[in-house]
């Protein structure tokens, strides 16, 4: 410890021009300096990087393994390359995302071993994926607290030391039922009565104040219920409006846990992961707040209902109605106003309810399709393939 506040001694006279011992004054060229909240630990090493505008970012995402994480890193490695972005998570990935590019191990509660991964990997963006979802974080509190506020501790923390720019989405769960619901606008009381929504409403703010604090570009966007055939639900209150696609190309049946009449803010996965890349690349003086609304559509199960029979007229829809999840639903917004991202970064939606069901039908089918002809005899197989009946 001695060593380090001698060097810090003489870091500072140094940045003041002051002699140091009886030397001659010390000319340092500084354009900024900045100190992470966190103290630094005594092994740290540090290396100054200079990155010019036209290099690509070096990207890390925890929680990489959750619905968006997979799709946002495909699209990131299309536009920057490969071995430019990294997935992360704490569980073990499946065979086709592991060999589709870098995949690492990152516990967010180990400080250490998280600010390790950004200094070896010289990370330049972070996106923040980690988290528990409102249903699965009521049944856990204790866990969703750790996992959603102390792990975005070590995050901030790290993000602001290390000068990256950092992405953690928001939601719709972080209004509550004595937020204006319909429309909901970017600035209003925000009262959530979920641990998850608490964690969000945690999460803005705390970004906010570090942007302020310590200069820490810090982007936030509050997502819809997001829609996705990629991943199956994950424990999230909106997750009716995917399950009932798989549901309905399996078995023809579904039974929804939300009344029909629930009205809630949706997006088709495509728009939300052009949504993250767009506010991330938004030029920094675009950016008239820290954290945006993002919308495309609002509906409500019954009216899900109407559109997929259009295409499914045998569909068999049933309600057992969750109270938990119904109350949950009842606190958040029925439509987001979207119209500062609309005006500061040119956000703009390219999925409403029909092409959202087209296309949610056509994915999963198709896969649904593909795995009945993987198990299928190879012959009946062969048959298929030429067209014979």
């Amino acid at each position: 410890m001695p060593i380090i506040r001698t060097l810090s001694k003489v870091a500072t006279q140094a940045v003041l021009g002051t002699p140091v011992c009886g030397c001659q004054p010390l000319t340092v060229a500084v354009r900024n300096i900045s100190f992470s909240p966190r103290q630094v630990t005594s092994d740290a090493s540090f290396h100054s990087v200079s990155f010019s505008e036209a290099d690509h970012p070096k990207v890390l995402i925890t929680g990489g393994l959750g619905q968006l994480g997979v799709g946002l890193a495909k699209m990131l490695r299309k536009r920057f390359g490969k071995n430019n972005v990294i997935l992360s998570d704490i569980r073990k990935p499946p065979s086709n995302v592991f060999h589709s590019g870098p995949f690492i191990y990152s516990d967010i509660l180990d400080y250490k071993n998280l600010r390790e991964i950004v200094v070896n990997n010289r990370i330049t963006w972070l996106v923040h994926y980690s988290a528990l979802l409102s249903a699965v974080g009521e049944a856990n509190v204790a866990l969703a607290r750790s996992v959603n506020i102390t792990g975005l501790h070590n995050i901030l923390d790290i993000a602001a030391e290390h000068g990256l720019r950092l992405f953690v989405p928001s939601t719709i769960g972080a209004f509550g039922p004595s937020s204006p619901r319909n429309p909901t606008p970017d600035l209003c009381v925000q009262r959530p009565r979920t641990i998850y929504g608490v964690s969000k409403v945690h999460a803005e703010l705390m970004g906010e104040y570090y942007h302020h604090r310590y200069g820490l570009d810090f982007r936030c966007l509050r997502y819809p219920g997001i829609i996705s055939a990629d991943s199956m639900p994950g424990g999230g209150t909106t997750d009716y409006a995917v399950q009932i696609f798989h549901d309905a190309i399996k078995s023809g049946k579904f039974e929804c846990n939300l009344r029909s009449d629930t009205r809630l803010p949706m997006m088709y996965i495509d728009d939300c992961l052009r949504a993250t890349l767009e506010v991330m690349e938004a030029p920094a003086d675009t950016l008239s707040m820290r954290t945006y609304n993002i919308n495309a559509m609002s509906f409500t199960p019954e009216e899900l209902v109407q559109e997929l029979h259009k295409q499914m007229p045998e569909l068999e829809v049933t309600y057992d109605v969750d109270p938990v999840r119904q109350a949950i639903a009842d606190s958040w917004p029925m439509n987001f106003d979207d119209s500062n991202a609309r005006k500061d970064w040119g956000w703009k939606h390219d999925y409403d309810l029909p092409e959202l069901v087209q296309t949610m039908l056509n994915y999963i089918g198709m896969d649904s399709l593909s795995r009945k002809n993987a198990e299928a005899p190879y012959t009946q197989r062969q048959t298929k393939s030429l067209g014979i009946r």
